[in-house]
């Protein structure tokens, strides 16, 4: 696992790994066969994760978490924490989708509507002849339907399976569940089924080179994204701020500790 490259930063912890290397994980978890949850963070979700315990409870309990946004890249850079690179969500999907369609791992596809997972699955299949895509789901279910949908994952004797739920709804569910799923690595990938679909546009490449999606995403959509994005950053460009704050004032304070302890024993040896 990759926790030799785990660092803190704000109210959780990152994998400074690449894209590459995070794949390699995956598939190390695959091979190991212990069901793995894993998320990436970007600044929306920390803000939640300050609010809700129980979230930040289960995300720093997943033994891989990447850097999904350009917010968690500049508040390491402001943090000390050597991360150079996002793995941003739909990335890793599209790259575990494809490591799948090679090494012949078995996939469910879970959440979005009806249409869209069906498309996706067709695409995919399109795509990547030969590839096993053994279930699939939509994400619109009730609370008594959930035993009968698990049985049927855990039954479905998949490799990876990747869940299209928004944030915190994925991370309750997939930790509710994990252990009885019976699939190595269970990922949430929140809209991303309803890009690989065409329901929704990804910002373009440049946007994305530039840690711009966030502003596409808020052009699209500005009733509903205000608050996430122009209310969220601000909240939390002050929690980086105010964490680099702190980090810098314990770092006076272990200095002036070590400075005292060198002069007291100096002054043993004098005396």
């Amino acid at each position: 696992m990759a926790n030799n490259n785990r660092y803190p930063i704000l109210n959780t912890y990152v994998n400074v790994i690449s894209m590459e290397d995070t794949v390699a994980e995956v598939e190390k978890i695959i091979k190991a066969g212990k069901p793995v949850q894993h998320v990436v963070i970007n600044a929306s979700k920390v803000n939640l994760m300050r609010e809700d315990r129980e979230l930040r409870k289960i995300v720093n309990a997943c033994p891989l978490i990447n850097a999904d946004g350009a917010s968690i890249v500049w508040a390491a850079k402001k943090l000390g924490v050597p991360l150079r690179e996002r793995v941003t969500g739909i990335d890793l999907f599209l790259n575990l989708v494809k490591l799948a369609s090679e090494k012949g791992y078995k996939l469910y596809l879970f959440g979005a509507k009806e249409e869209v997972v069906t498309k996706v699955k067709a695409i995919f299949e399109e795509q990547y002849p030969g590839i096993q895509i053994v279930g699939y789901r939509n994400g619109y279910f009730t609370e008594e339907d959930e035993p009968e949908i698990v049985r049927d994952m855990a039954a479905s004797g998949a490799d990876m399976m990747f869940v299209a739920f928004s944030s915190p709804k994925k991370e309750y569910w997939v930790n509710k569940y994990l252990n009885q799923l019976n699939i190595p690595f269970v990922m949430g990938v929140g809209g991303s089924f309803d890009v690989v679909a065409g329901v929704t546009d990804r910002a373009p490449k440049w946007m994305q080179d530039h840690g711009l999606e966030w502003f596409y995403r808020f052009i699209q959509e500005p009733r509903r994204m205000w608050r996430r994005y122009v209310i969220g950053n601000a909240q939390f460009v002050k929690f980086t701020y105010q964490a680099k704050a702190y980090k810098k004032k314990r770092a006076k304070e272990r200095a002036a500790a070590r400075a005292a302890q060198a002069a007291n024993r100096a002054q043993g040896r004098e005396d």
